[in-house]
């Protein structure tokens, strides 16, 4: 057995989903999993961080929230080796993505930002950490996003099946795993980020469960096309986003003052709906589509994406046997397994780096 530990905290900064699974070689087995939470006030703080505009100090609030996260990584792994009985030397290596703040990656110095101090993890835990996964693609001229498809390609690819892996966090992504061709997998655009932007906003809701108030109101049709006509979208792969691009000030633009706050929302659902199922029409016209993440919970967008390609049958991971909620957890648990045994992390089919490489850098431990 070689455990590894994954630790995920998406763009929603709800909380850290934290996994240690059993990795040998291409067979990753979930052993136990949780998801702890981050409080408000630090929340709060890398919301503020992350937004375009600082008034304060960034650098001495980067170094503080730093620390906090380090910190709370720390205490999830505590929290995850005590539920799944295990002691840390029983595990090989933590795979940290961190908290991102800034991804940046179309600009001549091109540059992605997680923080969640790894020397911290290591040292608080006593288990080796591997952590900066995505800048090693970046200095190989990628995106440094989305990392997840080599992993599902491991894990649910099937050579005889076209199969999509729709992962729908804060920001949506797919991974294009068909009989005949190269891997392929970018973001799309938001997924559940403006909607759990907007309902916080109105009604002091973290997300719209089951997508409830989306389904109360009314599509607007003119505010879906302005938003669609968004250059991101129609923009080549490779590509990836977050929330510096797809953020309030992003909505604000499209002059919402007027539109019932409900109506919005439904066309919010609309917009990440339709920009997946375009995304998935590009490539295949029929097969499989497997959801993961937050927004394969909520059953109204479901509904939506599945209206959109009736060609295509929709499940969740569950059915490939991985609880959607820790697909990207454990992916990070698998990239660790990776990189300590010096084998490429990266897809430069997708990410379009120059070559595939190892990924991220080892914080290790004394043991």
């Amino acid at each position: 057995m070689a455990y590894f530990i994954g630790l995920m905290s998406g763009t929603s900064v709800d909380g850290i989903d934290a996994v240690v699974c059993d990795i040998d070689s291409n067979k990753v087995q979930l052993i136990a999993s949780l998801c702890y939470p981050i409080p408000i006030k630090i929340q709060n703080k890398i919301h503020s961080l992350s937004n375009k505009e600082y008034q304060n100090d960034p650098i001495e609030m980067m170094g503080h929230l730093d620390v906090d996260i380090g910190q709370l990584l720390s205490e999830a792994v505590d929290a995850l080796l005590d539920k799944a009985k295990l002691k840390p030397q029983q595990v090989v290596a933590i795979g940290s993505h961190g908290q991102t703040i800034r991804h940046i990656p179309n600009h001549p110095q091109a540059f992605t930002l997680q923080i969640g101090d790894s020397n911290i993890i290591a040292a608080n835990t006593g288990i080796d950490t591997v952590a900066d996964f995505r800048r090693r693609d970046m200095a190989y001229g990628g995106q440094g996003a989305p990392l997840v498809p080599a992993f599902h390609r491991v894990v649910f690819g099937d050579e005889n099946r076209n199969r999509i892996i729709a992962n729908l966090g804060g920001i949506a992504n797919i991974s294009v795993l068909t009989k005949t061709s190269e891997v392929l997998g970018y973001d799309t655009g938001p997924a559940n980020t403006l909607m759990d932007l907007w309902i916080k906003q109105n009604l002091n809701k973290d997300f719209d469960l089951n997508g409830d108030w989306a389904k109360s109101g009314d599509l607007n049709s003119r505010l879906l096309e302005a938003m669609l006509a968004d250059p991101y979208f129609s923009q080549e792969a490779p590509k990836s986003t977050g929330r510096e691009y797809f953020n309030l000030e992003w909505l604000t633009n499209f002059n919402i003052e007027a539109i019932n706050p409900e109506d919005v929302q439904r066309t919010l659902l609309e917009l990440t709906a339709q920009t997946l199922s375009d995304a998935i029409d590009n490539h295949i016209n029929s097969g499989e589509v497997y959801l993961c993440g937050g927004g394969a919970h909520n059953d109204f967008l479901v509904e939506r994406i599945q209206k959109l390609i009736p060609e295509f049958s929709i499940e969740s991971t569950y059915s490939l046997g991985v609880d959607p909620d820790w697909v990207e957890a454990a992916a990070f648990a698998w990239l660790a397994f990776r990189t300590t045994n010096r084998q490429t992390g990266n897809l430069s089919s997708v990410t379009g780096a120059s070559e595939d490489t190892v990924l991220g850098a080892v914080y290790p431990t004394a043991k």
